[in-house]
């Protein structure tokens, strides 16, 4: 059975964290008690004054009594005497969380968080990480769930699933669910769990065409058109991956080396070491070419070619020019 403090504040800028803890909260509060053991003060009628007067308030329910509390940070600082007073004399069989959604104009005053504290209480902030920090939190949260995530494995994630951390923190917790407990997992390995799979094979056929395997290529090819991706997606990974070989190969024929040429991608480090190595193969002059080749391709499929056939025979006919 959970067990549950007199007083909660959750308050921060992470407004879809402090959503779902809402609703968490809620959950083990009515399987506790039951829907009628749960009030909900919020809109208009959340002021401290109306917060103050549902705690003083006797009531005849049977087991623990939860009080939710929305808009906890339009609460102004002169108004919350009495509910000062009212925090200090919370029955023992009741607990009041209040929910307060922050940004940078409004903040939970400081008086209500010394005296949820005063209380007994816990106060927790939800705070949106900035980009950079992001990593070090994935590591930790993983560290938590029993995984061991390399840096770059922890970029990967973000990468393949956005910001927004209670989307990682979700996509870390199916990550537990099939992963030996301890195991270390590298940016190759996220990668193949967390990317898409529609986008893993897309860029999988970009690396065939720059590495020169036709068969392959067209291989892929065949099998994300068969699962429904549309020609000029495609043509997107192609090229976006065509070009950034160009670029490293200009680069490498311009005396830079691998390891400088390395640090400026953002890109698993086994994967940059091939495509590296294929640009290097490939030449920045054929390159220039296939880059030139997948854009009249793409200027085809938005109107030059004549259905679906022609469509995908004019692709396959680049795709085995360029790989070959």
């Amino acid at each position: 059975m959970a067990t549950f403090k007199p007083a909660y504040l959750i308050h921060g800028d992470d407004h879809g964290r402090i959503t779902e803890r809402r609703a968490r909260l809620r959950a083990l509060a009515e399987g506790e008690s039951g829907s009628g053991g749960v009030e909900v003060i919020e809109g208009d009628g959340a002021t401290p004054e109306a917060v103050a007067e549902a705690l003083n308030t006797l009531t005849f329910a049977l087991g623990r009594r939860f009080i939710i509390v929305e808009g906890a940070e339009r609460f102004k600082e002169r108004d919350l005497g009495p509910l000062e007073a009212a925090l200090g004399a919370i029955p023992p069989d009741t607990t009041i969380a209040f929910f307060a959604r922050e940004d940078n104009r409004t903040k939970v005053s400081k008086r209500l968080h010394d005296a949820v504290r005063k209380a007994g209480g816990d106060v927790s902030a939800e705070q949106t990480l900035k980009p950079w920090e992001l990593p070090k939190w994935v590591i930790a949260r993983a560290g938590e769930l029993g995984l061991e995530l390399e840096p770059d494995a922890a970029r990967a994630l973000i990468r393949n699933v956005g910001e927004r951390q209670q989307r990682l923190l979700r996509e870390l917790e199916k990550l537990a669910l099939g992963t030996p407990l301890g195991e270390r997992l590298d940016a190759a390995q996220l990668e193949k769990l967390t990317a898409p799979s529609a986008e893993q094979k897309a860029w999988t056929l970009a690396d065939a065409l720059v590495g020169g395997d036709a068969g392959a290529a067209i291989r892929l090819y065949l099998s994300l058109r068969a699962q429904g991706e549309r020609v000029p997606g495609l043509l997107y990974w192609m090229s976006q991956r065509v070009r950034s070989a160009l670029e490293i190969a200009v680069a490498l024929e311009s005396g830079a080396s691998a390891a400088s040429v390395k640090r400026g991608l953002r890109m698993p480090s086994r994967a940059a070491d091939r495509l590296i190595g294929d640009a290097a193969r490939s030449g920045s002059e054929r390159l220039r070419v296939a880059l030139e080749q997948i854009a009249d391709l793409e200027l085809a499929s938005r109107g030059g070619a004549s259905g679906a056939g022609s469509e995908d025979t004019a692709a396959l006919l680049t795709i085995q020019r360029i790989a070959n």
